[in-house]
C-alpha cells in the first residue's frame, strides 16, 4: 500500500511523480531544488541560498506527513559542482542532529531549473 504526500509548501512537481510516497513505514521524498513555491523560480544567490530553500521545501513536505527531520534516515544531495560541497555541507549541518542521517552525495552533468543542488530523502515512521 502507498500514499501519495503533497504541501503547498513546497513546488508542485513539474513532472508524474509525486513529492512523497508513504510506503509501510518509511516515507521517500522526491529530489527538491530551490524553486520558491509562491513563485515557480529559482531563489537568487548562490550555493548556500539554494541549499536553504532546498531544505525549506523539504521540510515542508515532511510537516505534511507529520515528520521532520529527526525521522531522516538517508539522504542523497546531487551538486552541479563538487566545489560547492563545503558550503553545502555547512547549511546540511544546520538541518540535521546526531545521529545523523547516511547519506550519498554526487557531482552530476546538470540538474532540473540548472539548479546547483538537488536533495532527496527518506524518512522513517518508527
Amino acid at each position: 500500500m502507498k500514499e501519495a504526500i503533497s504541501s503547498a509548501g513546497a513546488p508542485k512537481a513539474i513532472g508524474p511523480y509525486s513529492q512523497a510516497v508513504r510506503a509501510g513505514q518509511l516515507l521517500f521524498l522526491s529530489g527538491q531544488v530551490a524553486l520558491d513555491p509562491a513563485t515557480g523560480q529559482m531563489v537568487e544567490g548562490g550555493i548556500a541560498e539554494q541549499t536553504r530553500r532546498v531544505f525549506e521545501n523539504l521540510a515542508a513536505v515532511l510537516a505534511a506527513a507529520g515528520r521532520s527531520f529527526a525521522d531522516v534516515v538517508r539522504t542523497t544531495v546531487f551538486l552541479a559542482d563538487m566545489n560547492d560541497f563545503v558550503a553545502m555541507n555547512e547549511i546540511y549541518g544546520q538541518y540535521f542532529k546526531e545521529p545523523y542521517p547516511a547519506r550519498a552525495t554526487v557531482q552530476v552533468a546538470r540538474l532540473p531549473k540548472d539548479a546547483r543542488v538537488e536533495i532527496d530523502l527518506i524518512a522513517s515512521f518508527d
